[in-house]
């Protein structure tokens, strides 16, 4: 085996049930580990139409486009280790019951639940993007609010939104805090920390062995993580814009219009520090992130790693990397 050199290919990633997706120029694929021991690796076109290409270059719009591209992927993703996870319980049930396997015929029946699993992972995902917008967004908000009321010297704009800024942190914290204590989330941060090991050993061009791969490190400066709290962040700069005197409901409103524009000069950020990561400032932007993630990823075994380097050879050209 020898190695190409990467070029500026970027990877993307992300942790599912019980495995790992990975996202390349042409593809993403997704492998999940099965009950059995087996390693179960589909991979996905990307269609690129011309309107995205053209917006894909674009600063700023390109955030917003990469976001809502990588909502979609992943929730693909996450469907596709939902129902495979789905599988493995059925057939676990079936066993412990003592009933024969699901026959072949059968698979009519198996697509129109597959059907009902899409139909459920939507509404998880609305669900979940509802409760986010009202936990990181709004909710901080009403506290903020509440809080200057008591004390009146907070109630400047820039006060304001620091305070709101730093109760939106503690909230997300809190809440990874909160679902870490979990053992499935754990397992997933671990599969979190094996993407980012992959992704790390590939750029510096090691031998994707997952005995050598589990020496790099479970941290990324490219990692969604890092991007929420650049969000964060930089939301306390563009809320301060909407004018102090405006109602509730029309913060609340104006917070949900922004958002996209906020996504935008985040994802700029994110691009730019990871870039410069080699400059004591640029690391200094980078650190947050980083220490943020130690709460996203776990270390994971080499099992996970196995996973997850199935799915990175799926999706990257052997120009771009290692050939066989």
């Amino acid at each position: 085996m020898m190695r190409a050199e990467p070029g500026e290919l970027v990877l993307g990633g992300q942790a599912v049930i019980e495995g790992v997706m990975m996202k390349g120029p042409e593809r993403f694929a997704v492998a999940v580990r099965k009950a059995s021991g087996e390693i179960r690796v589909k991979d996905f076109p990307i269609s690129v139409g011309r309107a995205r290409k053209a917006l894909s270059k674009m600063p700023l719009l390109r955030g917003v486009v990469t976001m809502a591209a990588m909502l979609v992927i992943g929730y693909r993703a996450l469907q596709y280790s939902a129902d495979e996870a789905i599988e493995d319980a059925e057939a676990a049930d079936r066993k412990e019951k003592g009933a024969p396997p699901a026959e072949e015929k059968a698979g009519w029946n198996a697509e129109e639940k597959k059907g009902g699993n899409a139909l459920a992972m939507a509404g998880a995902l609305a669900l979940a993007l509802l409760l986010g917008v009202t936990l990181f967004f709004w909710l901080p908000l009403l506290a903020t609010r509440g809080i200057a009321a008591l004390l009146p010297a907070l109630s400047g704009r820039m006060a304001f939104n620091l305070v709101d800024g730093v109760l939106r942190v503690m909230a997300f914290v809190g809440y990874v805090l909160a679902i870490s204590a979990m053992k499935d989330i754990r397992r997933i941060f671990q599969y979190h920390g094996a993407e980012h090991k992959v992704v790390n050993a590939y750029e510096k061009k090691a031998d994707l062995a997952p005995e050598a791969v589990k020496a790099y490190s479970s941290l990324h400066p490219r990692c969604g993580t890092s991007f929420l709290l650049f969000v964060m962040a930089i939301s306390i700069v563009v809320f301060s814009m909407i004018p102090h005197e405006s109602s509730l409901a029309v913060k609340a409103g104006m917070r949900l219009v922004l958002l996209p524009a906020i996504a935008g000069i985040s994802y700029e950020a994110l691009r730019l520090t990871a870039r410069k990561a080699d400059s004591p400032f640029f690391r200094a932007l980078i650190a947050p992130g980083l220490l943020l993630q130690r709460l996203t990823t776990r270390e994971p075994d080499l099992s996970q790693i196995e996973v997850a380097i199935a799915s990175f050879r799926r999706v990257v050209p052997p120009e771009a990397g290692l050939v066989e």
